[in-house]
């Protein structure tokens, strides 16, 4: 009998009132080949056959019949059986909760209630796997067990009606000493790469400990979510450099370690990204579903993904009524040779450009999704200019050697490291929220910095764009935020380290970036999760750290775009 490994995960929701018919996706693992059902309490629900990749079974299911601005519980089913709820479950029944026709879409649709016209994000980074109930946590309370306890105490109160990932899901270079244990029984630890994971299998177990967790289990069976990678997803670093991707492909385990990651990461994070429309046009997803094992089917995606990167995009939109998400690659999608550095490839760049123009004046609010922050504090922004001058020889060949070392020591590799990447996405803003169609908002959210600030840059040539503009940052949900960290980036923000900053670009030779900006909050040490209310054109800011016994604390609220009277 076909039993449920892992899931539900409920991932893509579509209720909005451009949608012809309203729909879900949930995504499962099962211990073997089987037919998957969704059955939710109002009727609605979808089947769909498992697919196999590398020995696993996988299915998501497409549910429809679902009506907008409704809930309903649903039930998970393989080959007729039950499997989800699980019988002793503590937890409320997983729902499908659509949002409302109106929701995010128009401010006068606020009757007073408490859900009228909000659309409310949650969005964070970074995160390491909790232990095992009863054990000790070495990096403190989880931020995700905080929000399904929150959620599981009051289900009929606010809730996030999505929950942005950001990056590092899962820490294919530092595991747990459980996973740690389970490598040394199947392969021992004396070969390379040693206790970090090696192949696919092993990417499993990581999403086992991760998403088994009881508390985030249930919490990824009831809040949709879109989720996007970032370096420990594969490897910290990864793509820093040319130099650094070349003394990679050089060691005998890194092969089978990136097409491992880009395998799983389709499995496990990409598939739920995307809406049922695109998932039908995806010739891979038709390919690995048609195949009864679709493990070469995949396995020479990744390897065309690997050494071809512009031959694949990762990067997604999803439309929340009059709240534009894109989701933006900013890892695998990387130019790196030294002449010609970019973090998005010209496709990749053009595609960002054409999403975020796309029908002005139909969104309020666009997102932009990166897991490296765009602004940083301006120490660090100033170093790691001068770090991409020095690589690229400003300085001559023995500071071009320094620097490449420095910048895999020092985690020299953000927007900022890619100067010409910068300045194009300050244009891409400027020009996406300026006019008479401009949206109330552009917010770029990241994480990946372990610490929590919302900055607001200021253009130097022009009046800037007609729209607040805003980085907010948010890291991490459940991982350790080290000294040095604390240290850094509370002084990277000082007049004095802005004075130490200006010398080092003009040692580089770099050139003045588009913007300045300043820091409005933060920054933030904790593991913590942001939050955002959209109700119309207004917009408001939550900050929440998790404390001891699941419990979340507001830490900062602030109104971004107060609502007009």
């Amino acid at each position: 009998m076909a039993g449920l490994r892992l899931g539900p995960l409920l991932r893509h929701i579509d209720g909005s009132s451009s949608a012809s018919s309203p729909s879900a996706t949930v995504w499962v693992e099962a211990t073997r080949p089987c037919a998957a059902e969704v059955r939710c309490a109002d009727g609605a629900g979808g089947t769909g056959r498992t697919f196999q990749v590398a020995g696993h079974h996988y299915a998501l299911i497409p549910v429809t019949g679902l009506t907008a601005g409704t809930e309903t519980a649903y039930e998970v089913f393989l080959d007729g059986t039950r499997v989800w709820p699980q019988p002793d479950s503590r937890f409320p029944p997983s729902v499908i909760r659509l949002p409302a026709p109106g929701k995010g879409v128009d401010g006068d649709s606020d009757d007073g209630g408490d859900d009228g016209g909000v659309l409310r994000i949650a969005f964070g980074s970074c995160r390491w796997a909790a232990p095992p109930a009863g054990e000790s946590d070495p990096v403190g309370p989880d931020a995700l067990h905080g929000l399904a306890a929150r959620i599981a105490a009051d289900p009929a109160a606010a809730r996030p009606d999505v929950l942005l990932l950001l990056g590092d899901q899962v820490y294919a270079d530092e595991v747990s000493d459980a996973t740690r244990e389970r490598i040394r029984a199947r392969r021992g630890l004396a070969d390379a790469p040693g206790a970090e994971v090696a192949d696919f299998e092993e990417y499993t177990w990581l999403y086992d400990e991760s998403w088994g967790d009881p508390e985030v289990r249930w919490l990824l069976s009831t809040v949709p979510t879109c989720m996007v990678f970032d370096d420990h997803d594969v490897i910290d670093d990864w793509n820093t450099s040319a130099a650094w991707l070349a003394d990679m492909r050089a060691t005998p385990w890194w092969r089978e370690r990136i097409l491992s990651g880009l395998m799983s990461y389709w499995v496990y994070q990409q598939l739920g990204n995307l809406s049922p429309a695109e998932l039908a046009a995806d010739p891979l997803y038709a390919a690995v579903c048609a195949q009864p094992d679709g493990t070469d089917a995949l396995r020479a995606f990744a390897c065309r993904a690997d050494a071809d990167p512009a031959s694949v995009r990762w990067s997604y939109r999803r439309d929340f009524g009059r709240t534009r998400l894109l989701m933006v690659d900013s890892r695998a999608a990387r130019v790196l040779a030294e002449d010609g550095r970019a973090m998005l490839d010209p496709d990749e760049d053009a595609w960002l450009r054409a999403q975020a123009l796309d029908d002005p004046g139909s969104y309020d609010h666009l997102l932009i999704g990166t897991s490296l922050p765009w602004l940083l504090p301006p120490l660090v922004h100033d170093a790691e200019a001068w770090n991409a001058a020095l690589c690229r020889g400003e300085r001559g060949a023995r500071w071009a050697r320094f620097g490449e070392k420095l910048r895999r020591a020092a985690d020299l590799e953000h927007w900022a490291a890619f100067p010409g990447s910068f300045a194009a996405l300050a244009g891409l803003i400027a020009e996406a929220g300026t006019g008479p169609a401009a949206p109330a908002s552009v917010l770029v959210l990241s994480g990946d910095v372990h610490h929590a600030y919302v900055a607001e840059p200021r253009w130097r040539e022009g009046p800037g764009p007609d729209a607040r503009v805003l980085q907010l940052t948010c890291s991490p949900v459940h991982n350790s935020i080290p000294l040095s960290i604390r240290v850094g980036f509370r002084l990277g923000w000082s007049a004095v380290s802005r004075a130490v900053g200006r010398r080092l670009a003009r040692h580089g030779r770099c050139a003045h970036p588009p913007v300045d900006w300043r820091k409005l909050g933060g920054p933030w040490f904790g593991n913590q999760l942001m939050s955002l209310e959209l109700r119309g054109r207004s917009a408001r800011l939550r900050l929440e750290q998790a404390r001891g016994n699941d419990v979340l604390t507001t830490v900062a609220e602030s109104d971004l775009i107060p609502r007009s009277s």
